[in-house]
């Protein structure tokens, strides 16, 4: 069966070898209660992250380098993946958090047939998504949390080699914005869409078109803005990435938030730009 669940469309049959996303069957680096989530995300015990290996977009400064180039990891099962879910819960996960899960949409699909937590699930993703998939996504996903990295082209190509990246990640997050938002009444979310950006060095001007975008979508979803970039991954392969964002760069993202009214905002601390936030990876 020939692979197109992402835009690239290698057609691999990944029964026999790898797709372009660098995996064949289902393959994890991890999964725990992970604190360092947004509050209604990871809430009071943590979010129940269960990270996959490989990678249909590939970011250049990706701070999960080593699952995104499938260099670490474990094999798994549909069925395992199932039990994975149900462990995560019973360990008091507020939710299941499947991070860079595009390229296993229809197994993951099939997992959750096997066994359905009864604790909100969350699609974390890079963006990079075809309207069809997310609709096998939306049989089982509750929350969206997906990046929207890039609208300039430009920067898209420089840093992932796809310069349709704001071609169909636009048309995904508008398509996720459409979910219900819902929280319970402690504060934690049951359903909705949070759609998260990183802020580049030397691509503020870009930020601001984003928080643009996001200001024309539906009201109930949030903006997660994020100022942790870190130099990682080949990084160091563009001068420019080789520096954390300055203030300014973030303040002029900041006041394209106020200027544009966004009520529903999630700010990370300035001090976030540190590795010691990215997981120890078991696998």
């Amino acid at each position: 069966m020939k692979c197109a669940l992402c835009p690239v469309e290698c057609g691999a049959d990944r029964s026999l070898g790898a797709g372009y996303c660098g995996v064949r069957d289902i393959k994890i680096a991890k999964y725990y209660l992970h604190p360092y989530e947004e509050p209604p995300i990871s809430f009071k015990n943590g979010s129940g992250c269960v990270f996959f290996c490989g990678c249909s977009l590939k970011c250049a400064f990706c701070q999960n380098y080593e699952l995104s180039r499938n260099t670490r990891g474990i094999s798994v099962s549909i069925k395992r993946l199932a039990e994975i879910f149900k462990e995560l819960e019973e360990a008091g996960a507020d939710n299941i958090n499947l991070v860079t899960p595009t390229h296993y949409a229809d197994s993951i699909a099939e997992a959750f047939e096997i066994y359905r937590p009864e604790i909100p699930v969350v699609y974390n993703t890079h963006g990079y998504e075809k309207l069809e998939t997310l609709k096998i996504v939306d049989t089982f996903a509750d929350i969206y949390l997906p990046d929207l990295k890039f609208i300039d082209p430009f920067l898209s190509e420089r840093y992932t080699g796809k310069k349709d990246y704001a071609k169909f990640a636009l048309a995904a997050v508008e398509f996720m914005a459409q979910k219900k938002v819902q929280f319970d009444a402690a504060g934690k979310m049951l359903s909705g869409c949070i759609v998260r950006h990183l802020i580049l060095p030397c691509a503020a001007y870009d930020s601001v078109e984003i928080v643009d975008f996001v200001s024309r979508l539906p009201e109930g979803v949030y903006l997660s803005l994020m100022s942790q970039y870190t130099p990682f991954g080949e990084a160091q392969k563009f001068p420019e990435l080789k520096r954390g964002i300055t203030d300014r760069e973030y303040n002029k993202v900041l006041e394209a938030v106020k200027s544009r009214n966004l009520k529903n905002v999630f700010l990370q601390d300035r001090n976030s730009a540190d590795t010691k936030f990215i997981p120890k990876w078991d696998f």
